[in-house]
């Protein structure tokens, strides 16, 4: 719910004001588009008719996500979209190994992944688990750095690499405080100042390049010929590479799920259930996303989802035309050389820079995956292990030149081997553990009988002793007790459904406990919960008295559902 919306979805705000908050929505995306096609083209030796190509497939297709989002084809509500950094890195690792067509193909393959996805296969979600994810991004942004580093010193024939250098410098200091400083608005304009100022002190030291602006013309239709095409299903690149493509995959589709809950509850000045029908419509438009992206040729787009909450406070203008309306804007200006060849003037020094900025967020962001969840035994040894092994095997290409062959390219891939190494063992750790099992009744005074008789059967058939069964039974009996209390936060005629999963195990059981306040697609908001934005809260005293019994207590909010994960400790009898 946000209480400063004025326009709602299928409300019509005056011409004028839906023209000025489409024109600023606008602006957001091609700056975006922008800085990222050109950090990633940066990558490699391109001429520039590859970039100005990119940016201008970029341009059209966020134009088309934009729109389609906003219509009625899709979930309705305005959602900006444009070129993003997840798929960057991997499509720079690609680009290096086999070019831009390597990466188109392996962008369209693993495209499809997400769009099944969001047909309901949420159980691959048990496989790329947020550990997974977190390693992925560790190693892409590890291995990718070194590319980033030879970006800063590539500068124009005649000019010095210490000026090189010194652009980079610059363009780094100016992002850093940027991104530490600006607040709000601003902060969504970090990197184009940056990129600015940058391109103003390579002016000044002579590594920036405007011929080719001045030699575009002001009309024109994209020049087909710098479209890369695709790359060979055959090649060994590909198969090396198409793990890590996927797994971003997964992630991005498990991020659209949370994205998509989020803009149906800020678009709206009421409190509303959200539609999961809408939320996987928007996951859908990821997958098409990624889709159109790779038959452009292009780098992947994805949802800008903070821009969009900025633009929205901003405007308190959340009406679909704005959506439809932004997205022929942007079709209409990748039709204009002129602009799109000013725009890719950047020096690599510049870019090179930002990129740089961009792989210390992606490590922070892969460290804060891994972490989210708490860094238990297990989590920790199948990270310890993934990134040690990948980091040691990348480190020593003399020990790769001994094998030789295809197996010394898979495994001088430090991405792939460490994805690899996280996904097997959160494989075997899966079919290992117990079979989870589930209890569901009513939340009232009845369901304590039923719920003791499920715990008192589940604490004999791991083997417990008397004491560590009273002691889950009485974990049990305090957490649903704390649930009852919820009941006063969440009025209705109709008493909310609870939900436990059960995980046992030798020394210990987790016991997850899901209070259900709504009806509507319960199994799409089980299978969707880890991925919506949710409220740590163990503030309340029921919960804190919880500890007594438990080893470890947590409890998250989320719309229309609460969750409080219990660990219980016990002996063998």
């Amino acid at each position: 719910m946000n209480d400063d919306i004025r326009f709602e979805p299928d409300e019509r705000p005056p011409a004028l004001l839906t023209l000025n908050v489409a024109f600023q929505g606008a602006v957001l995306i091609v700056t975006n588009v922008v800085t990222f096609i050109v950090i990633y083209s940066a990558a490699f030796d391109d001429d520039g008719s590859y970039a100005e190509w990119a940016v201008v497939g970029s341009l059209a297709v966020a134009g088309v996500l934009t729109a389609l989002h906003a219509s009625r084809l899709g979930p309705g509500y305005l959602l900006l979209w444009g070129s993003g950094i997840p798929f960057m890195v991997p499509c720079i690792l690609a680009v290096e190994a086999g070019g831009p067509a390597l990466a188109a193909s392996l962008a369209v393959t693993s495209s499809l992944l997400q769009l099944a996805m969001a047909a309901g296969l949420a159980r691959l979600r048990r496989l790329i688990t947020p550990v997974v994810a977190g390693v992925a991004f560790i190693m892409i942004s590890l291995s990718a750095m070194p590319i980033a580093m030879r970006r800063i010193s590539d500068v124009p024939d005649g000019a010095s690499e210490l000026a090189g250098t010194a652009v980079g410098v610059i363009t780094l200091v100016v992002a850093a405080l940027a991104m530490l400083r600006a607040t709000g608005l601003w902060r969504l304009w970090a990197m184009p100042i940056a990129i600015v100022i940058g391109c103003a002190g390579s002016v000044a030291l002579g590594v920036y390049d405007v011929q080719p602006a001045r030699n575009a013309p002001w009309l024109d239709l994209p020049d087909v010929g710098s479209w890369p095409g695709f790359a060979s299903i055959a090649d060994a690149d590909y198969w090396s590479l198409l793990p890590v493509f996927l797994v971003i995959s997964a992630v991005v589709a498990a991020r659209a799920t949370s994205e998509g809950v989020s803009v149906q509850e800020i678009s709206h000045s009421t409190a509303r259930a959200v539609d999961f029908r809408g939320v996987q419509r928007t996951v859908g438009v990821g997958g098409l996303a990624v889709f159109l992206s790779g038959i452009a040729g292009t780098l992947p787009a994805i949802s800008y989802l903070p821009a969009t909450i900025s633009l929205l406070s901003f405007t308190r203008v959340a009406a679909r035309r704005v959506g439809l309306l932004m997205g022929a804007m942007l079709i209409v200006l990748a039709l204009l050389p002129k602009a799109v060849a000013a725009l890719i003037t950047i020096p690599r020094p510049v870019s090179g820079a930002l990129l740089m900025a961009i792989l210390g967020l992606l490590f922070i962001e892969g460290v804060r995956a891994v972490t989210r969840d708490g860094l238990s035994r297990h989590r920790g040894f199948i990270v310890g292990l993934s990134l040690s092994v990948a980091v040691g095997l990348q480190s020593q290409p003399s020990f790769l030149d001994l094998l030789g062959g295809p197996v010394a390219a898979l495994l001088g891939n430090g991405v792939l081997v460490g994805v690899g190494i996280a996904v097997l063992l959160t494989g075997v750790f899966e079919v290992t553990s117990a079979r989870r099992q589930r209890f569901e009744t009513v939340l009232d005074r009845s369901a304590f009988v039923d719920l003791d008789g499920f715990l008192r059967t589940l604490g004999d058939g791991m083997g417990w002793n008397s004491a560590s069964v009273e002691r889950l039974r009485a974990a049990g009996e305090e957490t649903l007790t704390a649930m009852m209390q919820l009941l006063e936060d969440n009025p209705g005629d109709v008493p909310p459904r609870v939900v436990l999963n059960a995980r046992p195990g030798t020394a210990s059981a987790e016991l997850e406990f899901l209070a259900l306040f709504s009806e509507e697609n319960i199994e799409d908001r089980i299978s969707y919960l880890n991925e919506q934005a949710s409220t740590p809260d163990v503030g309340d005293l029921s919960f804190r008295l919880l500890r007594l019994h438990a080893a470890a207590v947590r409890h998250r909010r989320y719309h229309g559902i609460d969750v409080v994960t219990v660990e219980v400790e016990g002996s063998a009898a």
